[in-house]
């Protein structure tokens, strides 16, 4: 059973950084492109960044490009996003994507 589980959300202001990790398991996490999307309140959920399996290469939206950054650990099977300058519009909830499955998700909130 595919399982991802996000972490390192939390409240940080105006220009400051986070680091979110998904740990995945269930499945051959190497083989497989992986993913961030957000849901912001009373928005739907948007795609943030993917990172393909075999070259490692990065995929960002617009909104997110030159501030966060995308990685991946295949030997820990965890997916990474390091977050920049972040903005009151980044706040949301931040769901890891593999496979057609989601993680619970993990709140990050930017104050102004």
């Amino acid at each position: 059973e595919v399982q991802l589980v996000e972490s390192g959300g939390g409240l940080v202001q105006a220009g400051g950084s986070l680091r979110l990790s998904c740990e995945a398991s269930g499945f051959t996490f190497d083989d497989h492109v992986i993913g961030w999307f957000r849901q912001a309140p009373g928005k739907e959920r948007e795609w943030v960044s993917c990172i393909s399996s075999s070259d490692g290469r990065s995929y960002y939206a617009d909104s997110v490009k030159g501030r966060f950054t995308i990685s991946r650990d295949n030997a820990k099977n965890t997916l990474y996003l390091q977050m920049n300058n972040l903005k009151p519009e980044d706040t949301a909830v931040y769901y890891c994507y593999a496979l057609g499955r989601w993680g619970q998700g993990t709140q990050v909130t930017v104050s102004s």
